[in-house]
């Protein structure tokens, strides 16, 4: 049986339903490796809980603004749930509810005792003051309160929040509770109860299963990366001290190249000065479309979700890519790249640095307990490590892509803990 997807026009098609159909089509094939059941199959597919609120912004000028914002909680058979809260004008139910079930396998593969959960307001920031921000954020926690706890429910930051929004987020709930609840969120400020090494985590975790990817030393291999943002702008500068050569990037104002590879220190100056990578003096301007056709070894998306699609596929020339960003590649474009033989490392494996060092803030906030950099780092790297060896392991022993195996180990563990635990009443 495969998991239905209700019909629908071309016209209703939006980024966040090709991000959910994506979602189910990789939860199908991973219970059809494993023989679930029907009712287990919709029972996974299912999220436990789905919330839609209206949240009210009172803009610096006196005038009010309505958006929506969304808490999709899609598992929490092995421990509370835990995702990231994104700001960003294409945000929809549908989207949330993908990147929520992506986050479950993803806790499951790396052995973390998380369900998943995924968080959303659809608006932009870039629009708003601190303080519009900061009301918006305070009013959405308000509203998803019930929702939310370190039992619960752990938001961390994503596309459009960072670590004043998690600060805010773990005052507005603690003013609730009456105490400090630092374990509410993760990636806060230190000052906070943040962890070392939490702000970096994503980027490197990519880094360390692009470098276990490789088989083979980092020296020259070249580099192209899509998204420099707060996962691609690290993923870049870690790799290129690995030893690779970092020769492209974009971001939202445009794409640079330079064969002999970037300066990144002074392409981060340009960026933090000028708003973007257009313009960057000491690069060649290029297409978004043109940096994913680049005969470079390895290609990292590191934006949003549905980038590599089966338009583009078949011009694809690296002959690895390793996902920083969710849901980058849509299913149609994955059969074109496995038949032409370039292996991608998937998002739930390449990108789950973030919520590795998120599960360790978390611990250190319920212990009252603090580790260094240098063990934080360590453990990411054994979890890390760990979760790609099994993942290549089982991808040679069944015959299958990285991606298919990634969520046959996750999708696994998530349906036997729901087998091990029963079905209440």
């Amino acid at each position: 049986m495969s998991i239905m997807v209700p019909s629908k026009t071309p016209a209703l098609i939006t980024p966040g339903r090709q991000a959910l159909d994506s979602a189910l089509h990789h939860l199908d094939q991973a219970a059809g490796q494993l023989g679930l059941d029907d009712g287990l199959r919709t029972m996974l597919a299912t999220p436990r809980r789905s919330l839609t609120v209206s949240v009210p912004v009172r803009r610096e000028d006196g005038t009010l603004d309505v958006v929506q914002g969304f808490r999709v909680q899609h598992n929490v058979s092995r421990g509370p749930a835990k995702g990231g809260l994104r700001f960003h004008p294409a945000t929809d139910i549908h989207e949330v509810t993908a990147l929520a079930m992506w986050m479950t396998w993803k806790c499951a593969l790396v052995g973390i005792p998380y369900g998943g959960a995924k968080g959303g307001v659809a608006v932009d920031p870039t629009g708003l003051t601190t303080r519009e921000l900061e009301r918006l954020t305070r009013r959405y926690v308000n509203e998803i309160l019930p929702l939310i706890g370190p039992e619960k429910d752990i938001p961390a930051p994503d596309v459009g929040t960072d670590e004043q929004t998690m600060a805010w987020i773990m005052d507005t709930y603690s003013v609730s509770a009456g105490y400090s609840v630092p374990g509410v969120v993760t990636g806060k400020p230190l000052t906070l109860g943040g962890s070392r090494g939490r702000a970096g985590a994503t980027a490197r975790g990519v880094q360390i299963t692009t470098l276990a990817a490789l088989g083979r030393s980092p020296e020259g291999v070249t580099v192209a990366v899509q998204g420099f943002g707060k996962v691609g702008a690290p993923t870049a500068q870690y790799l290129s001290d690995a030893g690779c050569k970092v020769v492209a990037v974009s971001d939202a104002t445009g794409a640079v190249h330079n064969s002999g590879g970037l300066d990144l220190a002074r392409l981060r100056a340009w960026v933090a000065e000028y708003g973007g990578v257009l313009g960057f003096p000491q690069a060649d301007a290029m297409s978004h479309d043109d940096l994913f056709e680049l005969d470079v070894d390895v290609l990292v998306p590191a934006a949003l979700e549905g980038a590599i699609t089966e338009a583009n596929a078949p011009r694809i020339r690296a002959r690895l890519i390793v996902e920083g960003a969710n849901g980058p590649t849509t299913p149609e474009a994955d059969e074109i790249l496995a038949a032409g033989g370039t292996t991608v490392v998937p998002d739930i494996l390449a990108n789950a640095g973030g919520v590795v060092v998120s599960y360790l803030e978390w611990v250190q906030n319920l212990q009252s307990w603090s580790w260094s950099a240098g063990e934080v780092e360590l453990k990411l790297r054994d979890l890390m490590l760990g979760a790609f060896s099994e993942v290549t392991s089982a991808a040679a022993d069944r015959g299958l892509t990285l991606r298919q195996a990634a969520h046959v180990i996750g999708v696994g563990r998530v349906a036997e803990a729901h087998q091990t635990r029963g079905l209440y009443p």
